[in-house]
């Protein structure tokens, strides 16, 4: 590891950044936390709304850049250690695709996924930013049949962001257990990296409770 790819994550444990955490582990990355105790209100603190205004993480400090919103930390952090292989690279035919499930997540999943919780009518089909919920949910399920990962034989960073937020979304029953949903997020969970970094986000919360 070299000393100028040390990263600094702002993290608190059972929130998004618990992914970004598991990215470091996949990564072999040089890494600390600065933990946020956000049953106490600590990311709605001065210090912290001057690194993410939102009062959310994760966000990531390398040297001098600062880093925030989920698709762009995973991205960003990918590409700091691409011997890793889980970003392709931009000559790679996966590129694309990559990057299209990076931001889809947000973009569209999400967006369908809280009207949803919140029993909102969605709006109108020209002023949606995904179309429709089963439209949405479809491409995805689509996407995941082509498996074992998004991109079909290779892991990347996307797997790391749809597998965290689908084992929430699933304990939410926001989605339906598809098979094609269900057998990826097993897979995901089951990888060292994922169980290792699960391990340490438990411990975090039970000393912060």
């Amino acid at each position: 590891m070299t000393p100028d790819r040390r990263v600094t994550l702002f993290h608190s444990p059972h929130s998004r950044s618990a992914g970004a955490r598991i990215l470091l582990e996949e990564l072999g990355a040089d890494y600390q936390l600065h933990v946020l105790d956000m049953k106490a209100g600590e990311q709605r603190a001065p210090a912290y709304l001057a690194i993410n205004p939102m009062g959310k993480v994760p966000a990531i400090l390398h040297g001098e850049t600062l880093v925030t919103e989920q698709a762009a930390v995973y991205m960003y952090l990918a590409e700091l250690y691409p011997e890793a292989g889980l970003a392709p690279a931009i000559s790679d035919p996966l590129r694309g695709a990559y990057l299209r499930w990076m931001v889809f997540y947000g973009s569209c999943f999400e967006p369908a996924v809280v009207d949803l919780s919140l029993k909102r009518e969605p709006a109108p089909p020209s002023l949606s930013p995904y179309g429709s919920y089963d439209t949405m949910l479809e491409t995805v399920r689509q996407q995941l049949s082509s498996g074992p990962y998004l991109l079909g034989e290779r892991y990347t960073a996307a797997d790391v962001l749809w597998g965290c937020a689908l084992t929430w979304i699933l304990a939410f029953k926001l989605v339906p257990e598809l098979p094609e949903i269900t057998a990826y997020v097993q897979r995901i969970n089951a990888r060292p990296a994922v169980l290792r970094a699960t391990a340490m986000d438990q411990a975090l919360a039970a000393a912060q409770a």
